[in-house]
């Protein structure tokens, strides 16, 4: 078998949007840990479902990974079923996170690390989604298009938790992050019946 221009270019794609998903896992994999620790100092609970949501961002970048690895039209629509299922599960996260804090009232301790890992978290979900974006549509692959966007709404979801923690520590607007959440339910679900529907 020749091995042409066209295949090594498609080889080195599928290298570099491995790379993106392995660097997503890995970032998040630390996150869990760092958030944990901030989360019971602070007595933060957006800090905490962040740590979730990171949960989930895991998720769907080994499927991506997965989906990579082989090839099939059946096994790339199972792999957007799974990303679409991510979103939903966010969306149900957010909104019961922010609903039960704002009911709550609770107010959580400044936290240093929380603000500082946010804003870090924030930059390079951002960087990675980008990637994602311009290696799917270089691979034609919807899969890893589509799960770039869920690394997008981490890193919108990673922003809001930072501006919350800032106002809470600045201002003492506590209602802050959880009021950003509401918006994010909506990106989310609006992502995952496009998945569902077919119209991604």
């Amino acid at each position: 078998m020749t091995t042409t221009p066209r295949t090594l270019s498609h080889q080195v794609l599928l290298r570099r949007g491995c790379a993106l998903e392995y660097t997503t896992l890995a970032w998040n994999v630390v996150g869990i840990v760092v958030l944990a620790a901030a989360a019971l100092s602070a007595r933060s609970v957006a800090l905490a479902g962040f740590g979730l949501d990171s949960l989930i961002e895991i998720g769907a970048s080994t499927v991506v990974i997965w989906e990579l690895s082989g090839t099939g039209e059946a096994r790339q629509k199972r792999a957007l079923k799974l990303i679409g299922g991510a979103f939903a599960l966010l969306a149900v996260y957010l909104l019961v996170q922010s609903t039960w804090v704002l009911a709550a009232g609770f107010h959580p301790d400044s936290s240093p690390l929380g603000i500082g890992w946010t804003a870090v978290t924030a930059a390079v979900m951002f960087a990675l989604a980008f990637g994602k974006a311009g290696t799917g549509a270089a691979l034609d692959s919807p899969v890893l298009t589509t799960e770039g966007r869920v690394t997008l709404i981490d890193g919108l979801l990673a922003t809001a938790v930072l501006v919350g923690l800032v106002l809470n520590t600045w201002l003492g607007w506590w209602w802050a992050d959880p009021a950003a959440g509401y918006v994010l339910v909506y990106y989310a679900l609006r992502e995952a019946r496009e998945i569902f529907t077919g119209a991604h």
